[in-house]
């Protein structure tokens, strides 16, 4: 018998400042109520660099101009811009019935079945979350659980200028290769993964969508 869907609301918000988003994320958390629909918003921001809970400065080699958000997930520090498509489910996990590592285990799956779409093998690695391509990463991933509900999430590279990973130790790894899905599909198309994203997503965590383009 196939598992019953719960509905999410899916907001595709285009491109926004990280900090914007941010307290939009924490504000729906914080005043969320318990039958408050579980939603997916999946946004670009302009260039910042975000450091993680567990982030340490020797990590951020040469930020520069890009400005530095000290934030609230787990993790270290990575790096968004355009290009990029971000992905964050605010969703009540005790209600939906599933674990911190159900959720994570389901977001890099979901990106493993976006790529495979592309004949791209990917894969996760132990103690290292994200989605990875013969070990380059593609795929970053960090969550903050307040309440037993999440929030933060996927930075999925699709087209973008990378060469600001250059000044930063990705995810705290020296030496990490950051790749992204136009250097494998040179013609692949941002809009059409996401759409992919968002499919995948739903079936990997079992949610029926109702796409919607209203702001936060």
């Amino acid at each position: 018998m196939d598992p019953v869907t719960a509905p999410i609301i899916v907001r595709q918000l285009g491109r926004l400042d990280y900090q914007k988003v941010w307290s939009a994320m924490r504000d729906f958390t914080d005043t969320r109520q318990a039958d408050t629909t579980d939603e997916l918003w999946l946004v670009e921001h302009p260039p910042v660099f975000t450091q993680g809970l567990a982030g340490k400065a020797e990590h951020l080699l040469a930020p520069g101009d890009i400005p530095v958000v000290q934030v609230d997930r787990g993790g270290q520090v990575t790096y968004h811009g355009p290009g990029q498509i971000v992905a964050y489910p605010l969703i009540d996990l005790r209600r939906h019935g599933i674990g911190v590592k159900s959720l994570v285990h389901g977001i890099e799956q979901t990106v493993i079945d976006v790529l495979s779409h592309y004949d791209i093998k990917a894969e996760r690695k132990l103690k290292a979350p994200g989605v990875y391509v013969n070990g380059d990463k593609i795929a970053a991933l960090g969550l903050k659980i307040r309440k037993a509900c999440s929030y933060h999430g996927l930075a999925f590279n699709i087209n973008m200028d990378l060469s600001p990973f250059a000044r930063i130790n990705p995810c705290g790894f020296s030496g990490l290769k950051v790749i992204q899905l136009c250097d494998l599909i040179p013609d692949c198309d941002i809009h059409t993964v996401q759409n992919q994203l968002i499919s995948s997503f739903c079936k990997n965590l079992n949610f029926s969508s109702h796409p919607t383009s209203v702001a936060v």
